[in-house]
């Protein structure tokens, strides 16, 4: 006895079309988003990642992830924006629970919580709030250094006073001991234009290829029903 087995697949190539354009606009929309974050601050450059069988499966087959290298980082006249020079988030918390980012524009509000542009607060590497221990004249008193450590001067004994230490910390939120923190600067995103715009190239010359054959397909299935109408 002799068992044969296999899979046999076929469809329509109509639909192989459609499905690859879709996954084609997918990828498309993905580069547009990495294009539209170049000038943000604390933006982080997603990469499709295009399963084997994409083919079969559409726009299902892709997901994207995160490309965690550092971004351009650039001076700031605010004493409260705070770049991370190497890899790793600050902790902030807010209504949705722990949140992770690279965005370091912080400002104090009126008791001295030291906050997130969108009023979330920043955490310490201990994982609570930082509030400052006095809420200084001006933001020119507030002192970061490298290790994150928050100090305010008090200007009735001239002794700067700790806050606490921005917690910086890794995509699994195991802190990093050497965070490499620096006061008065923005990192903005880690996106290349130029090798945005090459990588997009293939992506819309394949979608104009499979549309030319959507289109020659669907002209072809319209003669047939012509011609079956005809006969019938």
């Amino acid at each position: 006895m002799k068992i044969n087995g296999g899979i046999r697949y076929m469809e329509r190539g109509i639909d192989v079309a459609i499905r690859a354009m879709q996954v084609q606009t997918q990828l498309m929309a993905i580069g547009n988003e990495n294009v539209n974050g170049f000038d943000k601050v604390g933006y982080q450059r997603q990469e499709a990642v295009v399963s084997s069988f994409t083919e079969f499966l559409g726009v299902n087959g892709i997901s994207t992830t995160t490309d965690t290298k550092v971004g351009r980082i650039t001076m700031s006249a605010n004493p409260l924006d705070v770049a991370i020079a190497k890899e790793g988030y600050f902790q902030t918390e807010g209504p949705g629970g722990v949140k992770l980012t690279r965005d370091g524009r912080f400002k104090i509000d009126k008791v001295g919580n030291l906050l997130t542009l969108d009023d979330r607060s920043v955490l310490s590497n201990a994982g609570t709030p930082i509030q400052l221990p006095l809420v200084p004249e001006k933001v020119q008193d507030i002192k970061i250094d490298e290790m994150g450590g928050v100090r305010v001067l008090d200007k009735t004994n001239g002794k700067m006073l700790l806050a606490g230490h921005i917690g910086v910390v890794d995509t699994n939120g195991v802190v990093i001991m050497d965070p490499q923190v620096k006061q008065g600067y923005n990192e903005y995103s880690n996106v290349s234009l130029q090798n945005e715009f090459i990588s997009m190239m293939p992506i819309i010359r394949n979608f104009e290829a499979n549309r030319h054959i959507f289109m020659m397909q669907n002209q072809n299935l319209q003669k047939v029903i012509s011609q079956l109408g005809s006969t019938s």
